[in-house]
């Protein structure tokens, strides 16, 4: 995906804007005894996501070079659904003290104050956002015996009969879309929703669903043997392994829901975190792009190329895409089923 920070900025927790740029500062302003005192023990890094996911491939090669860096012991565990926040609260219920961190898909957070009913924590003020990746282009598929093969065949079909499309996430941006296009073309798509793509691709190659979406990360494979087809790359930009695979824009279908939901998995900590650490985290992220050859190998397999956002370059994203999340969410109707 490619990372537009230039769009006007909307307002985001208070709390999280003042913590983002006292970090900025915090390594000339606190003394150096203070800044080096963490971490002196393993950190645990939640995903949010479950295995065979951009999630998991992206926090299992940042846990590794952060330990390399940190000389500490970097520790993942995964605890996917509820929208992402079984995670989410098990962070933001931890010591802020820099040892429990989050690495979610930015749009479950996003999405939940308008999908769920009851919130456990408030995800704009209980968690301070630090660092962005991009999960490259996003991609659509079909199973390999499903008799649609184009996105326009695709849709033609949904009109007469029901296609069961996987949904890698409650509050995707891929769920959004889905209703949307629902909204413009009058097709009948299913929404099947899972913990991850891992869960997803077993029943799509199975043939239990029809269509479903997720990163290079899951979907590549199974293109690669022919086990899927792709129909539409739903975020992001073409690439050489999906040649001939258009957009959503060329394929003629624009607005919000299809041109500003980019995805990204993103970093976060607990509210009250020590601005010195926040800030040692947000440079070591951005450095892994270069750095480790691990977190090369999953942007390789993503095509991701964007840098990763910190700062204010990171505040800007925020501000532009989770109100264009929820905006829409509210606008289709869309609930947790």
């Amino acid at each position: 995906m490619s990372f537009d920070t230039e769009q006007p900025r909307l307002a985001m927790g208070r709390r999280a804007l003042l913590a983002l740029g006292a970090a900025s500062l915090a390594a000339h302003a606190l003394p150096a005894r203070a800044a080096n005192a963490w971490p002196a023990r393993p950190i645990r890094l939640i995903a949010g996501q479950a295995p065979g996911s951009s999630n998991d491939a992206t926090a299992r090669a940042l846990a590794e070079y952060l330990s390399q860096k940190l000389g500490v012991a970097v520790v993942v565990e995964s605890k996917p659904g509820g929208l992402g926040m079984i995670a989410a609260e098990y962070v933001a219920r931890s010591a802020p003290d820099g040892y429990t961190l989050l690495l979610s898909l930015h749009s479950q957070l996003a999405q939940a104050p308008v999908l769920l009913k009851k919130m456990p924590i408030d995800t704009d003020k209980e968690l301070l956002p630090i660092a962005a990746m991009g999960v490259g282009p996003v991609v659509a598929v079909v199973n390999k015996d499903f008799p649609a093969k184009t996105l326009q065949e695709v849709i033609a079909y949904a009109k007469t009969k029901h296609i069961n499309v996987g949904n890698y996430s409650i509050g995707s941006g891929w769920q959004v879309m889905l209703a949307q296009l629902t909204k413009d073309t009058g097709g009948q798509f299913n929404v099947v929703n899972y913990k991850g793509t891992g869960a997803m691709l077993a029943d799509l190659y199975a043939g239990t669903i029809d269509m479903g979406a997720g990163s290079l990360a899951g979907m590549g494979s199974g293109i690669d043997k022919g086990l899927v087809k792709p129909v539409v790359i739903t975020t992001g930009n073409q690439t050489s392994r999906l040649q001939g695979t258009p957009r959503w824009v060329d394929a003629g279908f624009k607005g919000p829901a299809y041109e500003d939901l980019t995805e990204c998995n993103m970093l976060f900590a607990p509210a009250g975190t020590p601005p010195e650490v926040l800030r040692r985290l947000a440079d070591l992220f951005a450095s892994s792009v270069s750095e480790s050859p691990r977190i090369k190998t999953v942007r390789d397999m993503l095509y991701e190329e964007s840098p990763v956002l910190t700062g204010d370059a990171l505040r800007k994203y925020i501000d532009r895409t989770w109100p264009s999340y929820r905006r829409l969410t509210r606008e289709l109707g869309l609930t947790v089923s």
